[in-house]
């Protein structure tokens, strides 16, 4: 018997070795049709709400162009505030002349030759990665559009289908839990955009005391790269930092200011959020932080960003099986109920 059990663990684990690893080779097709599926959760209840008034085919016209309106929107605020940026280091160039004279300076005084740092071998392979990932993006965002708009329009017809199901238990349970899978996908999402609008808030507010220009702008920046979990605050940092040293020509200045937006960022989206999403979707931070760390491994920022989504959905079936309720309730971050 123990041999038969350490057998059957062992192969489960080479499973779920072998499943994962295809999931990323998979990832061109998985990732996109995953987020296609995310984005049908979170809109159809719009879309319901329109077919009841509207004919169905002008409800999807009508909810597909409030998607593309909200990443319109999203986008457009990330190109204001980046432009601004880019506005005001073309106006100051001279500092940014001055500061990199100065460093060439000091580097030069320590012994180090700037012209031998320099090196063009990079710029054809940089050229060429960003080009193959712009290609990448492209082809995501074309797949995910197409399922998305296929799948609103079977999201009644594969309801009915399931109802039709012979098996008397199999038919609810798949309603019951995609009906939950989808609420906690909005509740996430409703989350999610909470704690943007606070980050956003909370770095416009700390560049306006510290001075920093374009406050506006990295607080919509922040805002809207808060939408990717970790990699967009990382990203979220980096810029006002090297922003601060060209404005204060100072790097210990430059040094505070990344401590303090580090800070920012850690107790808003390590704690805070994490704490948050836990006790409105009854999943453990932990769960929460693995979660986009280890999607984010397998599929890069599109698994960042629907990490969380997809453990969400997992521990909603999960929790619908008498054999693995016990998953979700680990997982839960709450104390179980004593009997």
């Amino acid at each position: 018997m123990t041999q038969d059990r350490t057998i059957k663990v062992l192969l489960l684990f080479c499973a779920t070795i072998l499943t994962f690893g295809g999931l990323h080779l998979a990832q061109p097709i998985i990732a996109p049709v995953t987020f296609s599926l995310f984005v049908i959760a979170i809109v159809w209840p719009v879309q319901q709400a329109l077919q009841a008034r509207i004919p169905k085919l002008l409800a999807l016209l009508v909810t597909i162009l409030g998607v593309l309106l909200v990443i319109s929107v999203l986008v457009f605020l990330l190109i204001w505030g980046f432009s601004r940026v880019i506005d005001w280091f073309t106006s100051n160039a001279g500092r940014l002349q001055a500061l990199y004279a100065q460093a060439t300076e000091w580097l030069e005084g320590h012994g180090i030759s700037v012209e031998g740092m320099v090196n063009t071998n990079w710029l054809l392979p940089a050229v060429k990665g960003l080009g193959g990932r712009g290609y990448r993006l492209i082809s995501f965002v074309v797949i995910a559009f197409a399922f998305t708009v296929l799948g609103l329009l079977e999201v009644d017809i594969v309801r009915k289908n399931i109802k039709r199901l012979k098996d008397a238990a199999t038919g609810p349970m798949l309603l019951v839990a995609s009906a939950e899978i989808a609420a906690k996908l909005q509740k996430y999402m409703l989350v999610r955009s909470i704690v943007s609008i606070l980050t956003g808030v909370v770095v416009w507010s700390f560049a306006l005391v510290a001075g920093i220009e374009l406050a506006t702008a990295w607080g919509v920046i922040a805002f809207v790269l808060n939408y990717i979990p970790f990699i967009g605050s990382l990203f979220a940092t980096i810029f006002p930092t090297v922003f601060a040293l060209v404005q204060f020509e100072s790097w210990q200045l430059a040094v505070a200011v990344f401590a303090c937006l580090n800070l920012i960022q850690f107790l808003i989206g390590s704690y805070f959020e994490p704490r948050m999403a836990g006790a409105a979707l009854s999943i453990s931070p932990f769960v929460v932080l693995f979660a986009v760390f280890f999607w984010s491994f397998i599929w890069g920022i599109a698994g960042a960003f629907i990490g969380v989504p997809i453990v969400i959905a997992m521990l909603t079936i999960c929790d619908e099986h008498e054999s693995t309720r016990w998953i979700s309730l680990l997982m839960s971050g709450r104390e179980a109920e004593r009997r």
